[in-house]
């Protein structure tokens, strides 16, 4: 898999002289969450968007592609008691995600789900598809769910290994106090997916890892989670052309929505990025990093632009020829 991602010619730097003027829609019915990531311990709203008119949560059959499939009960009819909480976790899900998360549930394998996280606006996440595959194990709420993330072998977050492991508090896979951790009576699966989007797809990741937080706000660490989130970005980018070429079972019509809708703020971030505009921003303040600090990456997200522009055109978005470059 980071064979496909790294099939894209990376060519000289370009000079981009495209203005930044597109703000992405304020935040609404924001849920808040708190965990723990890491050491980092972290309250935020997660901003909920209608992307598209795909349901957010649904019953589908095939399982084949889940990581998770071979687990489970192996056959055996799961405990009445299991089965009732895992359809009040349905009940939630159905009726309290935001609009910036998507889930789907199996009929025949109840101790499944997969869901697709869209990146928060306002950090190197933005508008990239996030594949979690789910598996509640037979002893489920006595232990949390189990949680893979599809990271085709980009370690884009230091909660989010590139073997999938996920490294949150809430599943019991890192440490935290009290309620950051599992509490087998009142902790659901929302709060597992709320609480990836916001504190570990962040502002500024570079600090969800161990110790680092102590050099936030300090020069050198945030010069540091700069260089990082455009490392990141470039790895989202990445994880976006994997995603419109593979879309994951399922969810192929929100790929095709989402992207349709968002290419062309995309393109324009990335252009604006290139001019040294801090990577997440949602409006155009006037900052700019100097070219120095910027170079690899311009030259970098150069050269992924036009193969973005190509993905983006086969799924019917229109007029983008203004964002490619060298042509």
């Amino acid at each position: 898999m980071q064979a496909q991602f790294d099939n894209v010619d990376l060519p000289p730097g370009v000079e981009a002289n495209f203005s930044f003027l597109e703000k992405v829609p304020s935040a609404a019915n924001s849920t808040p969450v708190t965990a723990n990531t890491h050491d980092q311990e972290v309250t935020k709203d997660v901003a909920s968007s209608s992307s598209s008119n795909i349901a957010s949560f649904d019953i589908v059959d095939d399982f084949s592609d889940h990581y998770y499939a071979n687990s489970g009960f192996k056959g055996q009819q799961p405990p009445r008691d299991w089965m009732k909480k895992i359809q009040d976790e349905w009940k939630i899900l159905e009726k309290d995600l935001p609009g910036t998360i998507f889930v789907r549930a199996y009929e025949q394998r109840m101790d499944l789900l997969r869901a697709v996280i869209i990146g928060p606006a306002g950090t190197p996440y933005h508008d990239g598809l996030f594949v979690f595959d789910i598996h509640f194990p037979p002893t489920y709420p006595s232990v949390p769910p189990l949680a893979h993330y599809h990271a085709g072998g980009l370690r884009i977050n230091p909660n989010l290994y590139d073997n999938g492991y996920v490294c949150l508090s809430l599943l019991n896979t890192w440490r935290g106090k009290g309620s950051e951790m599992w509490m087998p009576k009142q902790s659901t699966m929302l709060q597992v997916l709320v609480s990836i989007q916001a504190l570990i797809l962040n502002e500024k990741p570079y600090f969800n890892e161990p110790g680092y937080e102590r050099t936030s706000g300090q020069d050198d660490g945030e010069k540091r989670a700069r260089n990082y989130n455009r490392n990141i970005f470039i790895l989202s980018l990445k994880t976006m052309i994997y995603t419109l070429r593979r879309p994951p079972l399922h969810f192929e019509n929100l790929v095709a929505g989402h992207f349709r809708s968002r290419a062309k703020f995309i393109l324009i971030a990335c252009r604006a990025y290139m001019e040294g505009v801090p990577i997440g921003s949602t409006a155009d303040d006037g900052t700019r990093y100097d070219k120095s600090e910027t170079e690899n990456f311009t030259r970098t997200v150069a050269g992924m632009i036009n193969g973005l522009v190509s993905n983006f055109s086969r799924f019917g978005v229109t007029d983008l020829d203004q964002y490619r470059i060298g042509t």
